[in-house]
C-alpha cells in the first residue's frame, strides 16, 4: 500500500522546526548564562526551565515522522511557560508587588544579571521565546488541519 502525501506535511512541519530551533537556542542560551557565565537562576528561571526543556525532546518526536498531536503535548508547556515568564517579567517592572514574589532563598527574582540594549532582560528573552513556540505551534496547528 503506497502511503499518499499529507497536503499540509511540509507546510506544518515547518513551523514545528522553527520552534524546535527556539527552544534549542533557549536551552543552549540558558546553559550558556548558568554554566559558562555562572549566573545562578532563580526560583522563577528554574520553572521556566522545566517548562523549555522538555519542548527540545518532545518537538522532533513529532516531527519524525510528523504527528500533528505533538502540539497537544508541547502547547501546555509553552502555555505553562509563557505565564511564568510573564510573571517574572511584570514582577522585574515593579506591577507586581515584591512581596509576592515566589523567591525567599537563593537569587532574588526581582534582580537584574543582564540587561541588553537597556531593556532585554534573561525573563523578558524567555517571554519571547514562549511567545515565538507558541505562536509557531498554533501556525503549524493551523496548516495541519487543512
Amino acid at each position: 500500500m503506497k502511503a499518499e502525501p499529507v497536503a499540509g506535511s511540509l507546510a506544518g512541519w515547518t513551523p514545528l522546526f522553527g520552534a524546535w530551533l527556539v527552544a534549542a537556542s533557549s536551552l543552549l542560551g540558558a546553559l550558556f548564562l548558568g554554566e559558562v557565565m555562572e549566573l545562578p537562576p532563580c526560583v522563577l528561571c528554574w520553572w521556566q526551565r522545566i517548562a523549555m526543556f522538555p519542548l527540545v525532546l518532545i518537538l522532533p518526536a513529532g516531527m519524525f515522522p510528523l504527528d500533528r498531536s505533538v502540539i497537544r503535548y508541547a502547547l501546555p508547556l509553552t502555555l505553562a511557560g509563557w505565564l511564568v515568564a510573564l510573571f517574572h517579567v511584570l514582577l522585574v517592572a515593579g506591577v507586581i508587588p515584591e512581596r509576592i514574589q515566589p523567591c525567599s532563598r537563593g537569587v532574588s527574582c526581582k534582580e537584574i544579571q543582564i540587561e541588553w540594549f537597556g531593556f532585554l532582560t534573561i525573563p523578558m528573552l524567555s517571554l519571547i521565546a514562549f511567545t515565538l513556540i507558541a505562536g509557531l505551534l498554533l501556525f503549524a496547528q493551523r496548516r495541519m488541519s487543512r
